[in-house]
């Protein structure tokens, strides 16, 4: 009661000298303090232009109902209608948009999980960027060098923690020894397939359902491939299914521990989901060798939450185990509300879609590949067998591999190998001469340049071809498939780009030695 007296009498007061105040200038954002029960007060701001009495709103504030407060501010409605807002709300940062996913059931069931597995960071929450994907975002500046993330061990998914489960016994028992890689698989797709009753049911929700890997590609998806990119995606798809028909006799010894035929369980699909999910989200983590395990290099280690961090190639992060934990510290720093990455290493866009199945947009690494038989398909040497003796030549010093184009211009190695190529037969003495960088002669600069233009032209052509191949079989494709263009798309518009600007590059050099050639013949008749 005297507390309510009190604060009537401060209100009264601060009234009277904001009516002081008034009669000289106008009143403006005037903080009146409002009156609740059980000694609670709360701020409330009014403006007022002019020298109107203040009084009328002060008095309409003094008598809101207690109830109506706490229903408006605190009641379950309001905390809902809160976390919906928070949970839907669309957040533009530039060109970026992104979307809360926090409060998604399987996200709080993860770090529920992980928070009794010791995980207590609360500075990075999940959320859905439109550029790409899923990711994690700073709720606070990370300042560089700061922590970014502290995974403990315990959270960690190591072969460790495979022998340590219900499925190390099996493992134990079975000869040969398993690769570590195997032993991952099989605990993945065990636990998917034991649903609600496994223990690492949180990460196994998380995880996608599918991925944009190569292992996944069809044939007709392949076929759209760079060229030198077909051999390695036909790899990789052949050493899934190599992998799954050597793994069969483990499979079978792995039936106890279900009630269904484990043939219906080791899939062919169900162990390329977990080559991906193992290939794609590991960090690398060297585990002590293990009698159970095969000589196979043993450095996986599945990551929960920590995982959820894109690929910059413009980042640099310092990563690795400390203290029984997995950190990651930020070297350049990241402000509020940014998404927050990490660099998987200076790969170009062809490597990640082969290792992770994504393309990194304006990837500085990127480069497109010129492969041997482009190579040779546009030299302008009529002898033939002058021409196989210098691709031999060039293949035995390792010349032809590595030949690219790049926003940086045609490549070294492949000019040098264009240079080398032209060198006549008088002129071979001067092959260290063209390893240094020197210039021939000018006619032979100038049939460098139209070689690379050709080479050039050639590529671009293909990769048109490819974009509207692109297109016909996304008109007719399923989500799968149409996801898994859309990649190759991506991948093809990039590669586009770096072949453009290397032919309106080799276009000027090309018109600038015209030039200097015309201006020395003018010269010279002088």
């Amino acid at each position: 009661m005297y507390l309510a007296i009190a604060t009537y009498f401060s209100v009264q007061r601060k009234l009277q000298l904001c009516r002081k105040r008034c009669s000289t200038k106008t009143v403006e954002n005037v903080s009146v303090l409002k009156f609740r029960t059980k000694q609670t007060l709360q701020v409330t701001t009014f403006a007022q232009k002019g020298c109107a009495d203040p009084e009328t709103q002060t008095g309409s504030a003094l008598l809101l109902h207690r109830s109506h407060i706490m229903r408006k501010n605190n009641g379950r409605r309001a905390r809902m209608k809160k976390r919906k807002l928070f949970r839907n709300t669309i957040v533009q940062s530039g060109a970026n948009h992104y979307v809360t996913l926090s409060h998604e059931p399987q996200f709080v069931a993860l770090r529920k999980w992980l928070q009794r597995r010791g995980f207590s960071s609360k500075l990075l929450v999940p959320a859905h960027f439109s550029d790409t994907g899923r990711g994690l975002m700073t709720l606070k500046p990370i300042k560089a060098g700061a922590l970014m993330i502290s995974l403990p061990e315990q959270c960690l998914l190591t072969t460790s923690a495979v022998l340590s489960s219900y499925i190390g016994e099996y493992i134990e028992r079975w000869k040969p020894p398993i690769a570590p890689l195997l032993a991952l698989c099989a605990f993945l797709i065990s636990e998917r397939h034991l649903g609600q009753l496994a223990e690492w049911k949180p990460y196994i929700d998380v995880l996608p359902q599918k991925y944009t890997c190569p292992a996944y590609f069809s044939d007709e998806v392949i076929n759209v491939l760079p060229r030198n990119m077909r051999e390695k995606a036909l790899e990789q798809r052949a050493k899934v299914q190599e992998l799954h028909t050597s793994s069969l006799g483990f499979f079978s010894s792995l039936q106890p521990l279900f009630s269904q035929p484990v043939d219906g369980v080791f899939t062919y699909d169900a162990l390329c989901w977990a080559f991906c999910s193992v290939n794609t989200r590991t960090v690398y983590m060297k585990q002590p060798p293990s009698p159970y395990l095969s000589m196979e290099r043993n450095v996986y280690a599945l990551a929960p939450y920590l995982d959820l961090l894109n690929h910059c190639p413009a980042v640099q992060v310092e990563a690795g185990l400390r203290q029984a934990s997995y950190e990651i510290r930020s070297v350049q720093g990241c402000n509020r509300f940014q998404q927050t990455f990490i660099c998987y290493g200076p790969h170009d866009n062809q490597r990640l879609l082969l290792e992770y199945g994504f393309v990194a947009a304006g990837n500085p690494h990127s480069v497109v590949y010129v492969d041997q038989g482009v190579f040779q398909q546009y030299i302008t040497i009529t002898d033939r067998n002058q021409l196989a003796q210098k691709l031999l030549f060039l293949k035995n010093n390792d010349f032809l591999a590595n030949l690219t184009f790049s926003l940086d211009g045609p490549s070294w190695r492949l000019m040098t190998a264009l240079k080398l190529l032209s060198l006549k037969p008088e002129q071979y003495p001067l092959w260290k001469s063209v390893l240094l960088g020197a210039a021939v002669s000018q006619d032979r600069e100038e049939w460098c340049v139209n070689a690379a233009l050709l080479i050039c032209h050639n590529l671009i052509d293909k990769n048109e071809r490819a974009v509207d191949k692109i297109s016909r079989l996304t008109a007719t494709a399923d989500t799968s498939m149409t996801e898994q263009l859309a990649v190759i798309g991506r991948l093809r518009g990039e590669e586009q780009e770096i072949l453009r600007f290397n032919l309106e590059l080799l276009q000027r050099l090309q018109k600038q030695m015209l030039t200097c050639k015309q201006s020395f013949i003018a010269n010279f008749a002088i």
